[in-house]
């Protein structure tokens, strides 16, 4: 029998289409489970009667979490994010089930040993979704393009312009074949071009007017290559940068770091190369591409890098410290230092002086 002044700790175990409940006490001890819908008035229903001795509760970071997460913290229950790659999997059992996996997480989050993942802001994240799905339709739009280029090159022998056909119109577009299948697939495919420039800018739009007022998007502007999309692809996927203690953390979020396993300074394996954010990773490797293009130190330093390695590993490495001075920027509130990024340049001026 439960004592009135126990306190509890719960697992759920999420899955698409049910989630398992298990409660326990302080000492371990199994008190209630159930497996319910994806329901929360379902699951608020089962938790009411434990509430009053509720301490916390422990639910895997899966596809469709936002639910179950915001609708508890809502009616005032405390649950953590856990995050399933950092979970030490069972070993030697015979038989586990969603119960044992429930239960499982509450023990984990008894006994404070849960590995946790960041609960993004409920109000900015949906904003920050929709800045993703935008990458979609871009590469939509780009499917299309090269479609249209490729139609062109077989029908006529002749190479078209990127910047060209996305300046036509569906009339100038059929105007270029003769026969009427050609001509359909033309006016088509600019129709679909057009309505996904609009929807595009409708969402940098939208995105744009609630970045502005975050702090950390007009800071990373100074940084070099960072312009307003990526300025706001890192605004938006880095949400509080608190969460990141030195800029080494946030590098390897970003995917910048090697992965690597040695051993007796010899690789033995592949860690995770895709732990970390994959936005930010684009983000941070656009950004060193137009860096080293238009900023002198920037290319004066990925020339040296990319002579001792290749092209791709200095993309890299550049990104690398360019995600590092944006943690300074974003942490520390300050404009970019050139002479902080690149510590030679200061040398140079000390020399001279």
């Amino acid at each position: 029998m439960r004592r009135p002044k126990d306190k509890l700790i719960a697992g759920l175990d999420l899955h698409s289409n049910n989630v398992m409940i298990g409660v326990i006490n302080q000492d371990g001890k199994r008190v209630a489970h159930r497996k319910l819908e994806c329901d929360l008035k379902q699951v608020t229903q089962f938790l009411k009667p434990f509430k009053p001795q509720l301490q916390s509760m422990a639910v895997e970071s899966t596809f469709n979490w936002y639910w179950l997460v915001d609708g508890l913290r809502g009616q005032g229950y405390g649950i953590d994010l856990a995050n399933p790659a950092k979970i030490a999997q069972y070993s030697g059992m015979k038989h586990v089930d969603d119960k044992d996996d429930a239960f499982h997480l509450a023990d984990l989050q008894r006994l404070n040993i849960l590995p946790k993942a960041h609960v993004y802001d409920p109000e900015l994240r949906p904003v920050r979704d929709l800045l993703r799905r935008r990458t979609n339709l871009v590469h939509q739009r780009t499917a299309l393009l090269l479609s249209f280029k490729s139609l062109y090159a077989r029908t006529t022998g002749q190479g078209l312009d990127l910047s060209d056909v996305k300046k036509m119109g569906p009339k100038e577009a059929s105007k270029l074949y003769e026969h009427p299948a050609n001509q359909l697939i033309a006016q088509v495919q600019t129709e679909h071009i057009q309505a996904l420039d609009k929807s595009i800018s409708r969402i940098e739009k939208a995105v744009l007017s609630c970045a502005r007022e975050i702090p950390l998007y007009k800071k990373l502007l100074t940084v070099p290559g960072i312009g307003r999309i990526l300025g706001m692809t890192i605004t938006m996927e880095v949400g509080e940068i608190s969460r990141f203690k030195a800029d080494g953390d946030f590098a390897s979020y970003c995917r910048l770091v090697d992965a690597k396993r040695l051993s007796n300074g010899k690789q033995k394996a592949d860690n995770n190369q895709k732990c970390g954010n994959e936005y930010l990773s684009w983000a941070f490797v656009e950004a060193s591409n137009f860096a080293r293009r238009y900023d002198e130190h920037c290319r004066r330093w990925y020339d040296r890098k990319a002579a001792k390695t290749s092209k791709v590993i200095a993309t890299k490495a550049l990104g690398c410290k360019l995600s590092k001075a944006a943690w300074h920027i974003m942490a520390k509130q300050c404009d970019y230092d050139p002479k902080r990024m690149f510590p030679e340049l200061a040398t140079k001026t000390m020399g001279k002086s």
